[in-house]
């Protein structure tokens, strides 16, 4: 299938579920519970100190504005409580603004409460906290200027605490902004340093999922190659028996007959059938045992390759760039590029109505090699699953042909070898359908293989 890594990072914030820190199998997905749950720990200790405040400690604070404040808050959550029945999980941006009423929230309470001289300010950097764990880079950022506005209003706007008389303390406006500036770059420590740490987790993380999928597919190859090695040796005797009966029918059968080209397609098809076995059975697993090949140019690299599957009525057009006239193919003429770009090739071929068209783009630092026919294209119900194995569709253009799958029925085998041999040289196989009219082969099957850093020859 089109393997297209998620090419965001942390610092983008869209409205839609994507990936947390970069990568490609996490989501953006937040958990609302987990914030309701910190949200009614704060509502419930804020409830209770307005409530015992004064009679513990003799400070009278304006409770009914405070009470009300803290009354939104409930609101805000039952809210949420409700709609986490449609959805348990929040988007970043939904994060970040219930984060930031949080932050606002607790702000509107400090200035009510002696905003700097209250002690409960540390709390401010809660939400921030909790924010910087989970949200992109650009977003921290955000939460974290709104933090620093936040403290500065209480710094600036806050009513004062009214101490009793006989405890009355003023604190001297050089130490409130001792106590602003504390705060503030904790606010911007806290920040960098959770974003750091949770990002790192996530990397983590994802390194282990893209590990966990690499030996997936690494277990299915393998397992496919027990088991071509299995038909190898099973179908060898059939074959033999086909290829006895096969002689022995065209020995008998009259020169004239109808049957003839029949039972000399037959003898073909089945001596085809028992060169590929014995390829297979001869094919070293391990790399560096192959027999070194004659240098070739890039074109009789394609060309070899493309022989077994080539059609009369289908014109083969080869075209390189990047190569010096005369210089070795950067493609070497390698097991896994042989049975790869072969199934590929023979799946254009197949497809094909009058032409395929084959690019190889050669530069220092990549190469890319792609595949066009002009036949009807891929299904676009099955872009973004080919190179599976076993993908399957109902459609009819697959049921009448279906090749285009992958060469295994509508299994997609064929494309899921192709794709895993290919990778084995470290390419990147994707696939696409042209637009009409945008090159010779209109909108027909693309397939590019890319190869990025060192070459195949180099590897």
């Amino acid at each position: 299938m089109t393997r297209q890594a998620w090419t965001g990072t942390a610092d983008d914030d869209t409205d839609e579920a994507r990936p947390v820190g970069g990568g490609r199998w996490a989501t953006a997905r937040i958990n609302l519970r987990t914030l309701n749950t910190i949200r009614w720990i704060a509502i419930a200790g804020q409830t209770v100190t307005l409530l015992t405040v004064e009679d513990l400690v003799g400070i009278d604070i304006p409770l009914l504005p405070a009470l009300a404040v803290t009354a939104v808050s409930l609101l805000i959550n039952l809210y949420a409580i409700a709609r986490r029945r449609r959805s348990p999980f929040l988007t970043e941006r939904g994060a970040v603004l219930f984060l930031g009423y949080d932050t606002v929230q607790l702000t509107v309470l400090l200035m009510l409460t002696g905003g700097l001289e209250n002690p409960f300010a540390v709390l401010v950097l809660a939400p921030l906290m909790v924010g910087a764990s989970m949200l992109g880079r650009r977003l921290v950022t955000g939460l974290t200027t709104l933090t620093t506005a936040c403290l500065t209003l209480v710094w600036v706007l806050a009513m004062p605490l009214s101490w009793p008389t006989s405890n009355g303390v003023t604190l001297p406006p050089i130490y409130l902004g001792g106590i602003w500036a504390a705060l503030t770059l904790s606010a911007i420590f806290i920040a960098t340093y959770v974003y750091k740490v949770a990002q790192s987790g996530r990397d983590l993380s994802q390194a282990l999922i893209a590990s966990q999928v690499s030996l997936a597919r690494a277990q299915k190859a393998s397992a496919l190659g027990a088991l071509a090695a299995a038909a190898a040796h099973e179908l060898g005797s059939p074959l033999g028996t086909i290829a006895v009966v096969a002689k022995e029918l065209a020995r008998d059968m009259p020169p004239d007959s109808p049957w003839v080209e029949d039972i000399q397609l037959l003898q073909s098809q089945s001596d085809r059938c028992r060169v590929i076995l014995a390829d297979l059975a001869r094919r070293p697993d391990a790399e560096g045992e192959m027999e070194p090949y004659a240098p070739l140019g890039p074109v009789q690299v394609i060309e070899a390759v493309a022989a077994p599957h080539r059609r009369a009525d289908v014109a083969l057009e080869i075209t390189v760039t990047g190569a010096e006239e005369g210089a070795p193919s950067p493609l070497p003429l390698s097991p896994e590029l042989q049975h790869g770009l072969g199934n590929i090739l023979q799946n254009a071929m197949q497809f094909a109505t009058t032409r395929v068209d084959v690019t190889l783009h050669c530069d220092p630092s990549a190469l890319v090699l792609t595949v066009a026919d002009d036949g009807p294209g891929f299904p676009v119900s099955l872009l973004e699953r080919l190179g599976e194995p076993y993908v399957s569709d109902r459609d009819e253009r697959l049921e009448q042909v279906p090749v285009r799958a992958g060469g295994g029925g509508t299994m997609g085998l064929g494309l899921f070898i192709a794709q895993i041999l290919l990778e084995r040289t470290g390419a990147v196989v994707s696939y696409a359908n042209g637009r009409p009219g945008s090159t010779p082969v209109g909108a027909g099957a693309h397939v590019t293989v890319n190869w990025s850093g060192p070459l195949p020859a180099a590897q």
